[in-house]
C-alpha cells in the first residue's frame, strides 16, 4: 500500500491528522507530489515531518517559486504568502526544498505536481490519449486541489486533491492510497484553528485562511472537474 499525498501548502494541523490516518492504515511508503509550501506558514513543521519519515517529495510550483524567490504571478495572496516564508523557513528546509526533483516513477507510479506537458504549472485534466505518450499505465498528479480518479483502458490516473487548501466543497483534508490495482481517494476532518492562528499571529487578514472553513479558493471559489 503506497498513500498519495499534495498540496500541503504549509498547513501543518491538516498534515498532521493525514499523517496520522496514513499511520492508522497501517501505510509505511508516503508520495509527496508538491507544494509542501506556498499560503500556510507552518513550512517549517511540515518539511521536518516529510524529511524525518523519508517521504518521496516532488518539487510543487509553490515550492518552486519560494526557493527561486519568484512571485506568484496569477496571484497577488499566493505572493504575499510566499514572501512571509521567505523571511520564516529555515535555510535546512529550503535546501531540501530546492533539491527535490520535479518528476519521479515509483513502483510503477509515474508522477509530477502539475501535469506532463509542464511539471509544475500544468492544471491537468484527464482525456482521452493523453498517456499514449508513454508506456507506463499508472500516473499521480496534484496542483489542482481536486480529487479524482480516471481510467481510459489501461491507463489510470489519480489526483488525491490537496491535504492543506481543499478546493472543490469539501474542508477534510484529502490524499490517496494505492493498492498496487487501483487508487481510492480519502478525506479525513482536523481542526483548521491553529493553521488560522498562525496566518492571524503573521498578520494576515481573515480572508486569506476562513476558506479551510468551506474547502474553496482563497476567497471562497469551488472548483470542481
Amino acid at each position: 500500500m503506497i498513500a498519495i499525498i499534495s498540496d500541503i501548502h504549509g498547513n501543518w494541523a491538516a498534515l498532521r491528522r493525514v499523517l496520522e490516518e496514513i499511520d492508522h492504515l497501517g501505510i509505511e511508503k508516503i508520495i509527496n507530489l508538491g507544494d509542501t509550501a506556498g499560503y500556510y506558514p507552518l513550512v517549517n513543521e511540515c518539511c521536518e515531518a516529510l524529511r524525518e519519515r523519508g517521504v518521496l517529495s516532488l518539487l510543487g510550483n509553490h515550492d518552486f517559486y519560494l526557493v527561486r524567490g519568484l512571485p506568484c504571478h496569477r496571484s497577488r495572496s499566493a505572493t504575499a504568502c510566499l514572501e512571509h516564508q521567505r523571511r520564516a523557513t529555515s535555510a535546512s528546509n529550503l535546501a531540501w526544498l530546492a533539491g527535490l526533483p520535479t518528476n519521479l516513477v515509483v513502483d510503477g507510479i509515474n508522477c509530477v505536481h502539475g501535469g506532463w506537458s509542464d511539471y509544475l504549472e500544468e492544471y491537468f485534466r484527464p482525456r482521452i490519449g493523453y498517456f499514449d505518450f508513454c508506456d507506463h499505465t499508472v500516473f499521480a498528479s496534484g496542483h489542482t486541489h481536486v480529487p479524482i480518479i480516471w481510467v481510459d483502458g489501461p491507463k489510470m490516473y489519480c489526483n488525491p486533491g490537496s491535504v492543506g487548501q481543499p478546493r472543490d466543497g469539501d474542508a477534510r483534508a484529502s490524499f490517496a492510497v494505492y493498492d498496487g490495482l487501483n487508487f481510492e481517494t480519502r478525506r479525513v476532518t482536523y481542526d483548521p484553528s491553529d493553521t488560522q492562528r498562525a496566518m492571524r499571529d503573521a498578520g494576515f487578514p481573515a480572508g486569506y485562511y476562513q476558506n479551510l472553513e468551506i474547502g474553496s479558493r482563497i476567497g471562497g471559489r469551488v472548483d470542481r472537474y
